[in-house]
């Protein structure tokens, strides 16, 4: 596999047309509406398949960046191929539809090997959209990606796919490469604090009560001044998934909105009634320990797949929370080169900051969302 990055300049400097499978596009809301973006990418990469979403920062290398356009393209050296199908995500209940219409489009083709999966990131029930698509692919199949950011706004996000540009759509793209290896690795870094709080009443991701009481009410009690800024500081305070039994599910609820009217917080992902939530926050350090945690993972379970053979180029997705990035400020790139140092010589790290990241479960194979976790996916060649 042979993997190489570049910034997407403007048209006057774009480099000649050039061979690639895959072409993994990430960028802010404004490079992706322009109107000749998908055009000219397909101009640069002829014959490849092209996707990615708007952000909430780029990662490129070891770097993060903002308002810019990463371009990250893969040539696979032993025969395989990538293929991207697309569903409509009209709203929010039409989530768990069009994972599944995913699934079925990808498994139609023989050989799958693994999934990399990007969506809307306002409009979506990214728990229902993964569930959909999952009821559709054989058990234990390695999917990875995440749902698209404009910048932490939460207006309007962008995916790219094989019919352009679009803001309520989701793409997958199959990877059907018999060498192909998906490491993953997904960890958040964040502790809990506070009481544990039954969830009493919500439907789908609208919390609407815990321990009786209205959700939103107890949330602003917690956050105190901060609930002043709501619902972007919801970012700074996720929830932590528990059982009947207080322990731990390995899921992460992000705030991404308030109803005021109906008193609840809208979340990134389904919560159930009869499950707890307890409040979490998070230092820089202990996020950065987490990403690094994430980076070793996956580059164990890749190292464990590869096999002997030459060193190849591998590519390391990386998929972050917006939130992560609001907590750690300035020192962002810290749990960029803290993955980074764990993937080892030939790696190409690409990614961006997301509205929800996809992968396993702690150590599970199955996928699920998260959120404020740095998720890892390295592919590698056997």
């Amino acid at each position: 596999m042979r993997v190489w990055q570049a910034a997407f300049a403007p048209p006057a400097a774009e480099p000649a047309p050039q061979p690639a499978d895959l072409v993994l596009v990430f960028g802010s809301v404004e490079v992706f509406d322009e109107p000749d973006l998908a055009a000219r990418l397909a101009e640069a990469f002829p014959g490849a398949v092209i996707a990615g979403c708007s952000t909430a920062g780029e990662i490129a290398g070891d770097a993060v960046l903002d308002g810019s356009c990463t371009v990250t393209a893969i040539c696979f050296d032993r025969g395989g191929h990538a293929v991207a199908v697309e569903a409509d995500i009209a709203s929010a209940d039409d989530s768990q539809r069009a994972g599944e219409a995913l699934g079925e489009a990808l498994v139609a083709r023989p050989g799958l090997s693994g999934v990399l999966l990007f969506a809307r990131g306002v409009g979506v029930n990214g728990s229902a959209l993964i569930d959909g698509l999952s009821s559709r692919l054989p058990p234990g199949l390695p999917v990875s990606g995440g749902l698209a950011g404009d910048g932490g706004a939460f207006v309007r996000t962008l995916v790219l796919g094989p019919s352009g540009v679009s803001d309520s759509r989701a793409v997958a793209v199959g990877l059907y490469v018999g060498d192909l290896h998906l490491g993953l690795g997904s960890v958040g870094g964040w502790e809990p604090f506070g009481p544990a709080r039954k969830v009493t009443k919500a439907v789908g991701n609208l919390l609407l009560q815990l321990d009786g009481e209205p959700a939103l009410n107890v949330y602003k009690r917690y956050l105190g001044d901060y609930a002043r800024d709501l619902p972007a500081s919801g970012l700074l305070f996720p929830f932590e998934l528990l059982n009947g039994n207080h322990d731990s599910v390995g899921l992460i609820r992000t705030i991404l909105g308030i109803d005021e009217a109906a008193g609840g917080l809208v979340l990134a992902g389904t919560v159930e009634e009869g499950f707890f939530l307890r409040l979490m926050h998070a230092s820089t350090d202990g996020l950065v320990d987490g990403a690094e945690q994430a980076g070793a993972i996956a580059a164990a379970a890749a190292a464990g797949k590869a096999g002997g053979g030459a060193e190849a180029d591998r590519l390391a997705l990386l998929v972050s929370c917006v939130g992560r990035k609001l907590v750690m400020g300035d020192r962002v790139e810290e749990e960029v080169q803290a993955v980074a140092d764990r993937m080892g010589p030939g790696a190409v790290l690409a990614g961006f900051y997301s509205y929800g990241e996809i992968g396993p479960m702690r150590d599970l194979v199955d996928c699920r969302l998260h959120n404020q976790t740095m998720t890892v996916a390295l592919l590698t060649e056997r």
